[in-house]
């Protein structure tokens, strides 16, 4: 995790992002998260 500030939210996983709360507007869920971490 890299900490910042500003209500930026992403998960990058080797260099590729994954999710950007930036993009959507939204925060994802707890299990939203884990499916997208499946996927890849």
């Amino acid at each position: 995790m890299i900490p910042s500030s500003g209500g930026i939210f992403e998960i990058v996983v080797d260099a590729n992002l994954i999710y950007s709360k930036k993009a959507t507007g939204i925060f994802p869920g707890e299990g939203n998260i884990l499916e997208m971490l499946q996927k890849i």
